[in-house]
């Protein structure tokens, strides 16, 4: 939350699945699998068409043997500039 008690819009929150699926040469349905979604969920994180629940963005980077905050971040500046 933003201290206003509003989550951020989707735009700002920036994600990095498809650099870091690449990095280790996991297919989409790979990781659908081992996280227990669809292949189309994946798909719409990685096109910022939707926000992944904690605890799925925790089994994804779980599985890669990473922290959430290496996948996904909030832009900050498109933070400031959404609560003006």
């Amino acid at each position: 939350m933003n201290g206003k008690g509003v989550l951020p819009r989707i735009e700002c929150v920036v994600v990095r699945l498809r650099e870091v699926r690449a990095r280790y040469g996991v297919s989409q349905e790979e990781l659908a699998k081992a996280v227990g979604v669809t292949r189309q969920a994946i798909i719409a994180i990685e096109k910022g068409r939707c926000i992944p629940s904690l605890p799925l963005a925790l089994k994804i980077a779980r599985f890669f043997g990473l922290k959430v905050e290496d996948i996904f971040q909030l832009d900050e500046a498109c933070l400031e500039s959404s609560s003006s």
